[in-house]
């Protein structure tokens, strides 16, 4: 479980583009912690996310890179 006040999200999109574009959103709106891709079973694009809900995202441009990954690490153990 994440710690409190951190919200883990998962986003299951058609396109990289736009689980990244949603995961942006939520970056200006939240301060993130991590970011990780995964490709899907079916060819969509996996992308989990850590935010922190008790602290308001910082000025533009101090939010992690859009697109960072963890090569080699798959879904999570609650995941099929």
């Amino acid at each position: 479980m994440p710690s409190l006040g951190l919200a883990e999200v998962r986003i299951i999109a058609h396109t990289p583009e736009a689980a990244r574009a949603v995961a942006e959103v939520l970056r200006r709106c939240f301060a993130g912690a991590e970011q990780r891709s995964y490709p899907g079973l079916d060819g969509d694009t996996r992308l989990h996310l850590t935010v922190d809900t008790a602290t308001p995202a910082g000025p533009a441009g101090s939010s992690p890179a859009v697109g960072r990954s963890s090569a080699g690490i798959g879904a999570h153990s609650d995941e099929v």
